[in-house]
């Protein structure tokens, strides 16, 4: 069976296996409880697993947790060889786990950057890199990468932030082309503002604020943090609409998700092409006379 119908586990049970991070809240916790709502196997992991103890208790025999920090490459290695033992294949792996930061680019230590290339870019690379030989020799996966609608336009203040998930989006659309061949999807989630606590708590860190900067990083301070709680976009719906994408004969590159990811995505769209048309006489005035 393909990662779409599901596949038989080294015990019979059928289905398909996810590999999930970042899940002892928000996306990753409502695609793990969605996956396991449609009969699916979760292998579900946070650094901290025992969040997960009450999702797990729901399905003890569909659902484990496995400890995970996505920088610790070996770690990743380790958690992958311990899925395909158990299970004999992996079908969908969520790049989920990450962080906020809000801080302008020179208020951006260059250890603050690092640590979130390090969350955002690398540790999702280094276990697509893990789970790819598996699912090759499958002929079918799928790898969903949690972007955000700051991995296609930035503002002030998300600097850092867009910059991990630019990366991650070059990386995942050349990955999308390379593996396609191979039976393997990549779907890039694109979400807005959504109630994942992602505003709030130990999930948003900020940099030493500089005064030059109040404003045009000052109100994102505030209004990001503020925001928490009064989102409009529902994660469980995100989770169910990641699962309705992948079931698709023609699964998107990009799902953006929200309606403020939407409007905003098709708008920059739109300003991109505006812009390129009107210095495209400049743009091709570039070549050689003969």
């Amino acid at each position: 069976m393909n990662a779409e119908t599901g596949a038989a586990d080294r015990d019979g049970r059928t289905g398909r296996v996810w590999l999930i991070t970042g899940a002892s809240s928000g996306f990753g916790r409502s695609i793990a409880a969605a996956a396991l709502a449609a009969g699916d196997a979760v292998v579900a992991t946070a650094r901290r697993p025992e969040a997960l103890d009450d999702l797990v208790a729901g399905y003890p025999d569909r659902a484990v947790t496995a400890q995970l920090d996505v920088t610790d490459t070996a770690r990743i290695a380790a958690v992958v060889a311990d899925t395909v033992l158990w299970h004999g294949r992996i079908d969908v792996v969520v790049n989920n786990a990450g962080l906020g930061m809000v801080g302008a680019v020179e208020e951006t230590t260059d250890q603050e950057l690092r640590d979130l290339m390090d969350l955002h870019f690398f540790g999702p690379a280094a276990l697509v890199r893990a789970v790819l030989p598996h699912m090759r020799r499958q002929q079918s996966g799928a790898i969903v990468q949690m972007s955000s609608m700051g991995g296609r336009f930035t503002f002030p203040g998300v600097g850092a932030y867009s910059a991990t998930k630019f990366a991650l989006e070059g990386l995942s659309e050349a990955l999308a082309a390379e593996v396609a061949p191979h039976g393997i999807k990549v779907l890039i989630v694109e979400p807005g503002s959504f109630r994942t606590g992602f505003a709030g708590g130990g999930a948003l860190r900020q940099t030493a604020a500089m005064p030059a900067y109040e404003a045009t990083v000052g109100p994102v301070r505030t209004d990001l943090p503020g925001s928490d709680g009064k989102q409009e976009g529902d994660p469980d719906k995100a989770a169910a609409a990641i699962l309705t994408a992948l079931a698709a004969e023609n699964t998107p590159l990009r799902l953006p998700l929200g309606n403020d990811a939407t409007d905003a995505i098709q708008a920059h769209l739109e300003a991109a092409r505006a812009e390129a048309l009107l210095w495209e006489k400049v743009s091709r005035s570039t070549a050689f006379a003969d």
